[in-house]
């Protein structure tokens, strides 16, 4: 070992060692080249070993991932569906609390009427009665003991025949408008304690909703760091916009966010018109799974399956005529104060804010051309770039003092939302579009 030492240190320095020490050294030197060989070749061992692992780790690590996202997606959906569902609880109270008040006013209006009736007659109920109470205390005269009672009796006869037969019929009609009003007395009863339960109910299932909203919007917005500046940027865009049109353009080509959501739609139609050249017709109902992350069907082939947006009364339909020597190009939906405004069908936000007259505006991007905007609500919870679902909860409408284009237009002292639908910046008739018992229940 001192020779391989003496060795190395003289190959080192450049010196050369005498014959019987180099001849001494050979073999050492081998030995320690066979060791270092080991030492490697255990070295390459190890290392193989630790990438296998950092292998089996990243898989393991990738495999825990993909649960994960598994279980967001089951999460979402499950948010989705909850939305939705409790959406559908909130729309359907205040559709019966609207339909509970308006049979109030008519029963109301009845009652009011039939006691004005009675008011106007009341002299002659006096006399009705008074006339049957007379007659109820006087005796028949006896007929041997009185004959000229006798003659009284046949002549008041005579005379009450004559006007009795209009007596009973007044009588009657007494009889009748008195049974009503106690009837109508009893409903509106009935009604107002149904409305109060309905009040009670509707403020818990919007508690919970404001709830499921706010959870859904906590997530996207922690995933959206330029959210506040893209907000400030869209609502500069619908300051210089010129018209909706070119709000939707300027939106889809200078937002980050709507150009997303764009080119998101641009793909699901692609997807659709690949499924429909393999022959993949898609059957049921469109809106079923809440975990969709893209509209299930093309927006085309949705008519007779949209949900209205809102519980309300129709005001103006499209090609109305709208009081300007014009036709109106949307819906004019008279609505509760603070009613919910839901998604009427899937698609992308492409703007969300306020719009000149408008109010706040909202407009989803529903793929193939087509464009939904939905205007006069008081606030907006969804974000630009987002995907919505049909019958999601969107928006909610103000008190009515707030005074747009639409609620002057018909001089409404309620909330007023337009709806309307575009393909390729038209304006287009959206009745084929509604499921035809929704829209029964709108037109009243």
């Amino acid at each position: 070992m001192m020779a391989a030492v003496l060795g190395l240190v003289f190959a080192r320095s450049g010196l050369s060692l005498p014959g019987s020490a180099m001849a001494q050294t050979v073999p050492d030197a081998e030995s320690d080249a066979g060791d270092a060989k080991a030492r490697n070749l255990a070295t390459h061992k190890l290392e193989l070993r630790g990438m296998q692992d950092t292998l089996e780790q990243s898989q393991a690590q990738r495999e825990k991932i993909e649960h994960e996202i598994v279980d967001l997606k089951a999460d979402r959906a499950k948010l989705a569906a909850a939305l939705v569902e409790t959406t559908q609880k909130v729309s359907g109270l205040e559709e019966k609390i609207l339909e509970t008040e308006r049979r109030l006013d008519l029963l109301t209006a009845s009652e009011d009427s039939i006691r004005k009736s009675l008011e106007g007659r009341r002299k002659v109920l006096s006399e009705v009665l008074a006339v049957l109470q007379r007659m109820g205390r006087r005796a028949p005269p006896a007929l041997l003991a009185a004959p000229q009672d006798i003659l009284e009796a046949i002549r008041t006869s005579m005379l009450l025949g004559a006007v009795l037969p209009e007596m009973r019929a007044e009588a009657a009609s007494l009889v009748s408008d008195l049974s009503e009003l106690v009837r109508l007395r009893q409903s509106i009863s009935a009604d107002r304690d149904s409305l109060n339960a309905d009040r009670a109910n509707i403020r818990d299932e919007r508690l919970r909703l404001e709830n499921l909203i706010a959870a859904r919007q906590m997530g996207l917005s922690n995933a959206e760091a330029a959210l506040g500046a893209e907000r400030e940027r869209a609502i500069e865009l619908a300051r210089q916009a010129a018209n909706l049109k070119d709000l939707i353009t300027r939106m889809e080509t200078e937002v980050a966010a709507a150009a997303k959501g764009a080119e998101a739609a641009r793909q699901a139609d692609e997807a659709q018109k690949a499924r429909v050249a393999a022959g993949v017709v898609s059957s049921g109902a469109p809106f079923k799974d809440p975990a969709r992350l893209s509209p299930a069907r093309a927006f085309a082939d949705t008519k007779g399956y949209l949900p209205m947006p809102v519980a309300g009364t129709l005001l103006r339909g499209y090609g109305a005529p709208d009081g300007l020597g014009g036709v109106e190009k949307g819906l004019l939906l008279a609505t509760r104060p603070e009613a919910i405004v839901a998604a009427p069908s899937d698609g992308w936000v492409a703007y969300a804010g306020p719009y000149r007259t408008y109010g706040q505006l909202l407009i989803v991007n529903a793929g193939q051309g087509y464009y939904i905007i939905l205007a006069g609500m008081e606030r907006i919870n969804v974000n630009v770039g987002q995907f919505i679902l049909a019958g999601e909860a969107v928006a909610v409408m103000g008190d009515g003092s707030a005074k747009t284009a639409a609620s002057v237009a018909v001089a409404a002292p309620q909330p007023i939302l337009y709806v309307e639908f575009r393909k390729d910046g038209a304006a287009i008739d959206p009745g084929p579009w509604w499921m035809k018992p929704e829209l029964q229940k709108v037109r009243g």
